[in-house]
Formats: C-alpha cells, sequence, structure tokens
C-alpha cells in the first residue's frame, strides 16, 4: 500500500469522524455544559440572595432585640414607680388608721376620764354628806369640827 492513500483514506476519517462527533457528540456536551454553567450561576445568585437576606435577618432581629431590651426596660421602670406608689399609698393608709386608731383610744380614754371623774364626785359627795352627818350628829363644837375637818381631808387624800 501506498502511503499517500493511507493518508488520503485517513484524512477522509478524520474528517467523517470529526463531522460526526461536530453534529451527534458536540451538541449534548455543549448543551449539558451550558446547563450546568446555568445551574451554578443560579445557584450562586441564590447563596448571593441568601447572604444578603440573612444580613437583612440579622439586622432585623438585633434591632427587635433593642426594642424588646427597651420595652423591657421600661415596663420594669413602671413596676418600679406602681410599687413606690402602692408603698406610699399603703404609709398613707397606715398612718390614717394609725391616726383613727389614736383618736379612739384618746376617746375611749376621754370616756374613762368622765366615768372616773363622775365616780370621784359620787364619793366626794357622799363623803361629804357622811361628814356633814357626822358634824351635826356630835355637838357643836369647833375642836370637834377641826377634827372631822382632818379626817375628811385625809380620806380624800
Amino acid at each position: 500500500m501506498n502511503l499517500n492513500a493511507t493518508l488520503i483514506a485517513q484524512t477522509i476519517v478524520f474528517f467523517l469522524l470529526a463531522g460526526f462527533t461536530m453534529k451527534f457528540v458536540w451538541p449534548p456536551l455543549i448543551r449539558a455544559l451550558d446547563e450546568r454553567a446555568k445551574k451554578i450561576a443560579d445557584g450562586l445568585a441564590a447563596a448571593e440572595r441568601g447572604t444578603l437576606s440573612l444580613r437583612d435577618a440579622e439586622a432585623k432581629a438585633q434591632h427587635l432585640e433593642t426594642e424588646a431590651r427597651a420595652r423591657g426596660a421600661e415596663i420594669l421602670a413602671q413596676a418600679e414607680r406602681r410599687a413606690l406608689a402602692l408603698i406610699d399609698e399603703a404609709k398613707v393608709s397606715a398612718k390614717a388608721e394609725g391616726d383613727r386608731i389614736a383618736a379612739a383610744a384618746r376617746a375611749d380614754l376621754e370616756g374613762e376620764v368622765q366615768r372616773a371623774r363622775a365616780a370621784l364626785r359620787d364619793q366626794v359627795a357622799s363623803l361629804a354628806i357622811a361628814s356633814a352627818e357626822k358634824i351635826l350628829r356630835r355637838e357643836v363644837d369647833a375642836k370637834a369640827h377641826a377634827d372631822l375637818l382632818a379626817q375628811l381631808k385625809q380620806e380624800l387624800s
């Protein structure tokens, strides 16, 4: 065989094989590569969107946390103010109750004093009457009157 015929046959086979490859093999390969490139681009875009969304969510969470802390501090301050107000109200109420009890005790004491004075007046009156009876029963004598008055004075003391 001659070298030129072999070379021509190989060239024809090469071009046939190249044509077959370009017509039937390359289009599915190129399509698969294009689809793969598109999937990778879509994945990268989704990852970028996810990263941005994560940053937004973190910022929003930070903002919500700050608001929650501020609101908690405000609620705590309100509770403390309310507790102080309740304590002040309780103090005022206790003072009023104490004043009322003291006034009632003073009124009771005043009543007891009045009853004691009335009882003392009754006793003094009965002693005066008893002394007058004794004076009138005895004869009228200045020394006897002085002794009775001294005795009455001792009984009153």
